[in-house]
């Protein structure tokens, strides 16, 4: 989120030239601005140590004091759907200068730089430091570049350098970088393990060691995890007219007269979703606010400036109708500022639905009719489909399950969420957009 981070002060130092920092991270915000995930700094951004993606999308590990050292992978970081483990080792009494800083992005160890200047040996870095803040989703003291993104499992290791295999593994049947729960590690003075599990404290430090952190800004538990991935807005899709995103990719921001519009990262072909949009500020003069879902042959199309603009995509407009193909399809129910639109997806009898604030489903529909389809429009077969939205000079919000629209969390959580969190029931047989059900029901 835009102002939210985890910060500690050092009250003891530690080892400042040989330490291990793992996180896995999902990328929010692509090719925009800093967006630090590990940091620390004294009040004017000196003196500090620095893991981030800059808006090139490179990953940068920076030391700074009266000289700047830097270490950055050639390779880019644009995938906005997927985790990403990243592993830093630090070893400033290694002989090899190259061998002082190590990184490993899931499981295998980076070789090709576009800048590697190293400090000397017995480099003291400003880590385990006691004259800065540290800070996780923020560069220390510095008040910007916050991470818009997701980061699970965040760990120091403090005076010692360890392998990436002990936080993560490969899976023995996709050969997939998996996440594994660190054991045996001795943490050292400032060492620390965050898990996010506890979301009234995500702070809490799992390492033994009590280097708790404190919560700052509108900092939110997601469900989504590297064992389980959630649908987002997709900041990679940019046929047309793609609108702004923010808030971990839950948020379209669309201030200007103009309508703009993003599908989800995750489709499917077969099984039954749910999602819930929530309406921002409506523009009353234009009927291009719209929520519903698209198929794969947008990938293809010239043109997509609202969802159902083609015939490709079905969107329920804010003035109560479904727009698919350009024409207008009468029988549904208006929406405004503030108003919940579910949107139920089966695919599997290829129908779709769409209600209000929990309200009846419209146009008389019964997600739950199979074939018969009762109230629903039906789909094109034999493809594969993305939830989407369309804005015109307003903004949007996507709760995918995780129980948040942007940093709002839903008033009451409704039933059949499967471990997900909607604000009204889900129907029965339906489900989150995510790895784990696309693997069990899709």
């Amino acid at each position: 989120m835009a102002n939210s981070y985890l910060s500690r002060s050092v009250s003891s130092a530690g080892n400042r030239k040989t330490f291990t920092l793992s996180a896995w991270v999902k990328r929010g915000i692509i090719s925009s601005g800093e967006h630090n995930i590990f940091g620390n700094s004294d009040s004017g951004y000196n003196n500090g140590f620095v893991v981030k993606f800059n808006s090139s999308d490179q990953l940068r590990v920076i030391m700074q004091d009266s000289s700047n050292y830097e270490k950055k992978p050639n390779r880019l970081f644009r995938d906005p759907s997927g985790w990403y483990h990243l592993v830093i080792q630090v070893d400033t009494t290694q002989s090899t200068a190259t061998d002082r800083v190590k990184i490993w992005v899931n499981g295998v160890q980076e070789t090709s730089f576009a800048t590697d200047t190293m400090p000397s040996q017995n480099y003291d870095t400003h880590w385990n430091n006691t004259t800065q803040i540290t800070t996780v989703g923020r560069a220390g003291n510095y008040n910007g570049d916050y991470y818009d993104g997701y980061i699970s499992h965040a760990s120091n290791v403090d005076g010692a350098v360890v392998a990436p295999t002990v936080f993560g593994q490969t899976d023995s049947t996709s050969g997939i970088w998996k996440f594994k729960s660190p054991a045996g590690v001795t943490w050292g003075t400032n060492g620390f393990h965050l898990k996010f599990e506890n979301s009234g404290n995500l702070g809490l430090d799992s390492s033994g060691q009590g280097n708790n952190f404190t919560t700052n800004g509108d900092l939110k538990q997601s469900l989504d995890t590297p064992s389980n991935v959630s649908t987002l807005f997709n900041t990679l899709f940019t046929k047309t007219s793609p609108a702004t995103t923010n808030m971990g990719n839950t948020r379209i921001d669309q201030g200007s007269t103009a309508w703009k519009s993003r599908i989800t990262t995750l489709g499917a072909s077969s099984g039954k979703w749910y999602a819930e949009f929530k309406a921002g500020t409506i523009d009353s003069s234009n009927k291009y606010n719209q929520f519903g879902v698209v198929h794969e042959s947008i990938l293809h199309a010239g043109n997509f400036s609202y969802v159902g603009e083609s015939d490709f995509g079905w969107g329920l407009n804010w003035s109560g109708s479904v727009n698919h193909n350009g024409a207008n399809i009468s029988g549904y129910t208006s929406f405004t500022t503030g108003d919940i639109i579910g949107v139920a997806m089966d695919l599997d009898n290829h129908k779709i639905y769409w209600r209000k604030n929990g309200d009846a489903w419209m146009n008389s529909g019964d997600p739950t009719s199979g074939s018969t389809g009762t109230g629903a429009q039906s789909l094109d077969t034999g493809k594969n489909y993305f939830f989407a939205a369309s804005v015109y000079g307003n903004e949007c919000f996507l709760n995918n399950g995780d129980g948040f629209f942007g940093t709002t969390a839903i008033t009451s959580a409704g039933s059949n969420g499967n471990g997900s969190l909607f604000e009204y029931d889900v129907p029965s047989g339906y489900y989150a957009l995510n790895t784990k059900n696309l693997n069990t029901y899709g």
